[in-house]
């Protein structure tokens, strides 16, 4: 008898102890084989994109693939393409071709954060590759870093570049669009601002007008946002600036224009973000002011509706889920049930007679979608195929790879297939606040999550054991899982671990409700959710009781040290970065974009001060009653040091057992293949010490203080 997940005959394999399992997938592997891939965009016939290179220090290198098929880097050996606003960047490089011929690309360069320009001939050959030397087109800032630009766009005739600017200095920090010659002949022009962001700025085919988004505090882009357009005047300012769309509570994302000059966005006014075609001269109701009016409801088309998103949270710039093909239909991608598909909408749309009609593939998750002539190129992957830069004609013709993530291909015997689970959840009513709180604690409710088994050739566990389960929480908290593969939860399946990777309440890709259910709730459902997801397995059947861990990195670690200090369900966890004291955070310990983020998840401060230091799981810590371990990159600027190390004096004074792992030269989120690797190893030590397993192969030790 087969097996049905890998194919292999049982009785080939080698009956060992969940966890001990050899595995192909090291943590070298898994850190140094991949390199990120994003940011595809397009000029002329030339495709770009970005690439993440761990084993290269966690640089980001600009690579071009020109028409004849040839692949190669833009920018310079050392070069580094990364922009830090809103700390989490996005929108680092644009690329336009120039009118005489040839194409030119401006990025951010991380180590100072100014933009640079280099030129391609129109051969693709000169100025660009690695030995070329980018000149910067941006004054020398005040101060390190101090200047920062973002998600720029390019007017028709490429002299002049519309971008975000964030500046830091003694005012605090503000940001603005700016315009500035893409020469560098001239400084920056501020041509709007006011408002507390600014993204997406977006010019139309003339250069005629300009589209963008503005929000203010305390919300986040994606609880509500404004759609700004106005006309461009002969000196480059801008006149009769109207609203097209948005609002507190709704959240409008990604602008576009399509050939004609009519502008496009995802709004999520129906409760779902879908695809709008705003009127052809951006008619809205009100003055210019948010919350001042609202905007007119017939001055918009759904070209697409669905209990469906066809756009993400803003967490980065430069998203985009939709292109447009020169006959006018739309590319487009979107989530529904955790599951991202590809479809083409006809032009005009359903309101004008057109349809939606998907375009067929194997691929289940898809970003940086741009159009290259009559085909589109998008980053995209599945549960068992890495993401890849793929070239997709929607017209039937097929698929190109163009650049995988990966230089060596995983066997899929080793690889686990995720499965799609909604399990009931539930909340204590004495803990749940907020608009919502009547519809949380009135009924059954139910959460989501994809589920991995362990999966290996050679191996499987002894009859009657049950594997370890390891509860991942995802960041955000405004994220969503994925069933693309994934190696680093492969690299815990293939060693006889299982994983389930929790899309609790306030994930995306469920709508805006269930994206509501953490407003003033974030350590409650999330926790509650990532909880009840282990407990649902367990009683399943499929994972031992007694041996669940849970981790999460960021705001997913806040949520594992808040399971752990206040709740006895795991045996293990580790927190990456994990936010340990709300009130830190809220009174300035963190970066400006998410410095209001708690306002909605928890309350305002310091009105709300009481929840915040119960929520907080530093104020628990003598609750926790199993072995925690925690990794920090010492030179985060969104969860500072201090979060962690509070945690672990804490756990020392106490006697609690603890391993923790700082890193040199790390922000928020590891980027360097040799730290990436340590961690997991490291991970992989410590539970094998908690849960009583051997893992294979030889890892370094880690101190775990007070384990006995």
């Amino acid at each position: 008898m087969t097996d049905a997940t890998t194919g292999v005959t049982p009785a080939a394999r080698t009956v060992a102890p969940y966890g001990s399992w050899t595995s192909p997938l090291t943590a070298r592997l898994v850190a140094e084989s991949a390199v990120g891939l994003g940011a595809v965009r397009a000029a002329g016939t030339d495709l770009f994109w970005l690439e993440l290179r761990p084993a290269d220090g966690g640089r980001s290198a600009l690579v071009r693939r020109a028409a004849d098929g040839s692949i190669g880097d833009v920018t310079p050996a050392g070069a580094n393409v990364r922009t830090l606003v809103h700390e989490y960047g996005g929108g680092a490089y644009v690329v336009f071709q120039r009118p005489g011929g040839g194409v030119t690309a401006v990025y951010s360069e991380f180590q100072d954060q100014r933009l640079y320009r280099i030129d391609l001939d129109a051969a693709g050959e000169g100025t660009g590759g690695p030995g070329a030397v980018p000149r910067p087109i941006t004054p020398e800032p005040p101060g390190p870093r101090s200047w920062r630009y973002a998600d720029a766009a390019v007017t028709p005739d490429g002299r002049t570049l519309v971008c975000v600017r964030e500046r830091h200095g003694a005012e605090g920090v503000v940001n603005e669009l700016v315009t500035l010659p893409a020469d560098g002949s001239a400084e920056p022009r501020v041509i709007a601002g006011g408002h507390d962001f600014y993204s997406a700025p977006r010019l139309s085919p003339d250069g005629r007008r300009l589209a963008w988004i503005s929000w203010d505090h305390p919300r986040m882009p994606w609880d509500g946002t404004e759609l700004w357009a106005a006309d461009v005047t002969a000196a480059g300012g801008l006149a009769a600036k109207r609203r097209v769309a948005g609002g507190p509570d709704e959240s409008v994302v990604q602008p576009a224009w399509s050939a004609e000059g009519r502008l496009h966005y995802v709004s999520d006014r129906s409760g779902w973000w879908n695809l709008y075609r705003a009127a052809a001269d951006e008619r809205v109701a009100g003055p210019e002011r948010a919350g001042s009016g609202a905007a007119d409801p017939q001055a918009a088309e759904t070209l697409a509706p669905a209990a469906a998103e066809y756009a993400g949270p803003s967490w980065v710039f430069g998203l985009q889920n939709y292109a447009f093909l020169p006959d006018g239909d739309i590319v487009a991608f979107f989530s529904r049930n955790g599951v991202e598909h590809l479809c083409r909408i006809a032009a005009g749309g359903a309101e004008a007679g057109g349809g939606v009609s998907p375009i067929a593939s194997a691929l289940t998750t898809f970003s940086s979608l741009v159009a290259l002539g009559d085909r589109v190129a998008v980053v995209a992957g599945s549960a068992t195929r890495g993401l890849a830069v793929v070239l997709i004609d929607p017209g039937g013709g097929g698929e190109t790879e163009v650049r995988s993530s990966r230089a060596t291909e995983v066997d899929a015997e080793y690889l686990s297939v995720p499965e799609a689970i909604e399990f009931p959840t539930g909340y204590d009513a004495g803990e749940i606040r907020g608009p919502l709180a009547d519809e949380l604690t009135a009924g059954p409710l139910t959460a989501h999550g994809l589920y991995y088994a362990p999966a290996n050739r050679a191996f499987e566990g002894p009859p009657g054991e049950r594997p370890p389960l390891l509860v991942i929480s995802h960041g955000g908290p405004t994220s969503t899982t994925t069933s693309t593969l994934n190696l680093s939860i492969q690299f815990w399946t293939s060693r006889g671990i299982a994983v389930v990777d929790v899309d609790y309440g306030g994930s995306t890709g469920h709508g805006r409700a269930y994206r509501r259910r953490l407003e003033a709730n974030w350590g409650v459902v999330d926790t509650g959710d990532c909880i009840n997801a282990a407990t649902y397995l367990a009683a399943r059947g499929d994972v031992d009781s007694s041996r669940l861990a849970i981790r999460g990195a960021s705001a997913g670690g806040y949520t594992t040290l808040n399971a752990l200090t206040r709740h006895r369900v795991f045996a293990a966890g580790a927190s990456y970065f994990g936010l340990a004291d709300l009130e830190a955070f809220a009174a300035g310990g963190t970066h400006k974009f998410e410095s209001r983020y708690l306002d909605s998840l928890v309350g305002p401060y310091p009105d709300d001060a009481g929840t915040y230091r119960e929520r907080s799981p530093i104020h628990h810590v003598g609750g926790i009653a199993c072995p925690v371990i925690l990794f920090q990159g010492l030179e985060d600027a969104i969860v500072p040091p201090a979060q962690a190390e509070v945690i672990v004096e804490a756990l020392r004074q106490g006697g609690l057992p603890y391993a923790y792992l700082p890193f040199e030269g790390e922000q928020h989120g590891f980027r360097r293949a040799e730290n990436i690797a340590r961690s997991l190893e490291a991970e992989l030590y410590f539970y094998g010490r908690v849960f009583g397993f051997t893992p294979a192969g030889e890892l370094e030790p880690v101190a775990i203080e007070n384990l006995t």
